[in-house]
């Protein structure tokens, strides 16, 4: 079984949606008994709530569901149980380094370097319009396929 686990701050927008459009893939490809998915944030504001109505209408328009989702904090034993743990940007990968255990062997870093976009980091789009839920879909799409590639070649 690989585990794949999805961070952003609040765990309402981001990382949710990741959870849920990568879910879907796994699904589709066949691997739903061979890859585990979960989403957390770094920070304890959401815990308990479900994902942000406008990411979980987003979704749903491409046919993904978010609605079982609630949120949690991501805390360092997610380390001894998920073989990849991917920040949504930056900030989000500074705090779980910071949790993250000397002897984790699994893989940390920004999602986004499954788009082939080294660096590059998921917008929250949490102060924004319908526009910025769209533009994390298109990013986590195109990453979530970069993903699921990885974990099937390394299978």
């Amino acid at each position: 079984m690989t585990r794949v686990l999805f961070v952003c701050l609040g765990n309402i927008c981001r990382s949710p949606t990741a959870h849920g459009v990568f879910l879907h893939k796994v699904s589709r490809s066949g691997m739903a008994d061979l890859i585990e998915v979960d989403s957390a944030g770094t920070a304890a504001y959401h815990i308990g709530k479900a994902p942000d109505a406008r990411a979980t209408a987003a979704a749903a328009r491409r046919g993904y569901d978010l609605s079982p989702l609630r949120a949690r904090q991501a805390k360092p034993v997610d380390f001894q149980r998920y073989d990849y743990v991917l920040a949504m940007d930056s900030q989000n990968l500074a705090d779980l380094r910071d949790i993250c255990p000397a002897d984790y062997q699994g893989h940390l870093g920004l999602f986004l370097e499954f788009a082939g976009l080294s660096g590059a980091e998921v917008p929250d789009p949490y102060y924004g319009g319908d526009a910025g839920f769209e533009r994390v879909l298109d990013l986590v799409e195109q990453a979530a396929d970069g993903l699921l590639q990885r974990i099937r070649t390394s299978r």
